[in-house]
This record gives structure tokens, C-alpha cells and sequence, in this order.
């Protein structure tokens, strides 16, 4: 028995400080409302945010430079024509495919 009270695992398994150390530690780790868990989550959500904001900026920077080009009036019936296959009074628009461009369903 004396044998076991100078094991220095059993000193450290009793000892009063580690015991609520260790308790502390798991506290924080899985239990804490800040918990390490909740960080790398959030991390991950912040991450995805990030992608997302700079792949929207991108959106945001191409629209304003088609805005910009779009307030000149050539401009905006070009990108009218293109888009929108719309047409002026007496002209006839005919729309040519190729065989590669077309979709197949299968």
C-alpha cells in the first residue's frame, strides 16, 4: 500500500490542483459557451464568408464596369441586341447555332 501512495501518477491523480485543472481545461475545451469547438467553427463560417465577399466584389466590380459602358447609348443598344435579341422596326434577326452549341438531353 505504501508503494502506491509514492506512485507519482497516484500523487498527481489526488492532488487537488490538478484535478480541478484538468476539470478546468475540459471546461473550456468542450463545455464553456466559447468552447475551442465553437472557435473552429466559427472559423470555418468566417472562411466561407471571406470567399464569399471577394467572389461577390468580383460581381460587383464587372457589373459597374458594364454600367459604365452601358451609359453610352451605342453601348446600351449593343448589349440590348445581344441580350435581349431585341430588334429595331422593319428588321428581321435570325439566330444561328451550330451543331457543337446545341444542348442534347438524355
Amino acid at each position: 500500500m505504501k508503494k502506491l501512495f509514492k506512485n507519482p501518477w497516484f500523487k498527481l491523480a489526488t492532488n487537488l490542483y490538478a484535478i480541478i485543472g484538468l476539470f478546468f481545461v475540459f471546461w473550456m475545451i468542450f463545455l464553456d459557451s466559447n468552447s475551442l469547438l465553437i472557435y473552429f467553427n466559427l472559423e470555418q463560417k468566417l472562411a466561407e464568408l471571406e470567399r464569399q465577399k471577394s467572389t461577390l466584389e468580383e460581381s460587383i466590380a464587372l457589373d459597374k464596369k458594364t454600367l459604365n459602358q452601358l451609359s453610352d447609348s451605342i453601348e446600351m443598344e449593343r448589349y440590348a441586341r445581344e441580350r435581349y435579341l431585341m430588334k429595331r422596326k422593319n428588321e428581321d434577326v435570325y439566330l444561328i447555332e451550330y451543331v457543337d452549341s446545341i444542348k442534347k438531353e438524355n
